[in-house]
């Protein structure tokens, strides 16, 4: 049995060293346990499916984008499907800007430089965990650069969304929101998911990513 504080990860890499180096790097880290490793998009969805047979599924998933069989983005789209309780955070490069914005448009809670640090890896884990959001702002700034608009813009908000939005991209989760508004959860949770929905978005970090666009927040 684990504590409940501890973070389980399942790394998906098809670099061999690669993935071994990431899983020795979050093995250093306090209170996170890597439970496995995959090669490929394919092999990780086999992993999940065992690991739901017998309900022992990871907290999040770390996730390379280019791999052979089935890339990161399609086994984003498809874990965030099947697995909705697990959360994937892309492992990226500055190249890869483009298929982040897929990733996340398949669900992904959230991305981290291949060579980020330990306070780095941390915090974005946690986030994903705790269902908030962690902004890479090197990351941050070139994907603003290069998202797509959403299909509605900031107009279609409400006031109170707007504050939510805010609240969101500051990287706070429903409860946080809550307890900052006064509001119940329930009520915070209902306005996260018609900003989304409103907007055309499907992750708390594209809000986010919109919210630095539009100059609500600054990232970092």
């Amino acid at each position: 049995m684990t504590r409940p504080e501890e973070i389980r990860v399942l790394v998906v890499d098809d670099h061999a060293v690669l993935r071994r180096g990431v899983v020795a790097y979050l093995e250093a880290l306090e209170d996170v346990v890597v439970v496995g490793e995959a090669e490929n998009g394919r092999h990780a969805l086999d992993r999940l499916a065992q690991s739901a047979a017998h309900e022992d599924l990871p907290d999040v998933v770390l996730m390379d984008l280019q791999m052979p069989e089935m890339d990161g983005v399609t086994a984003t789209a498809e874990i965030t499907s099947r697995f909705p309780g697990v959360k994937v955070v892309i492992l990226t490069s500055f190249g890869e800007t483009e298929r982040v914005h897929a990733a996340l448009d398949n669900g992904a809670s959230g991305y981290l430089l291949k060579d980020a640090g330990p306070a780095e890896v941390d915090a974005a884990l946690r986030a994903a965990v705790r269902d908030e959001v962690f902004l890479d702002a090197a990351v941050t700034r070139r994907l603003t650069r290069e998202m797509r608009a959403p299909r509605t813009g900031l107009s279609v908000l409400t006031a109170r969304e707007k504050e939510v939005l805010v609240l969101v991209a500051e990287g706070r989760s429903n409860k946080d929101i809550a307890a900052h508004l006064v509001i119940s959860e329930r009520t915070a949770r209902t306005h996260v998911s018609h900003l989304l929905s409103k907007m055309g978005l499907t992750s708390r970090t594209q809000a986010a990513l919109v919210a630095v666009r539009e100059g609500l927040v600054r990232p970092g």
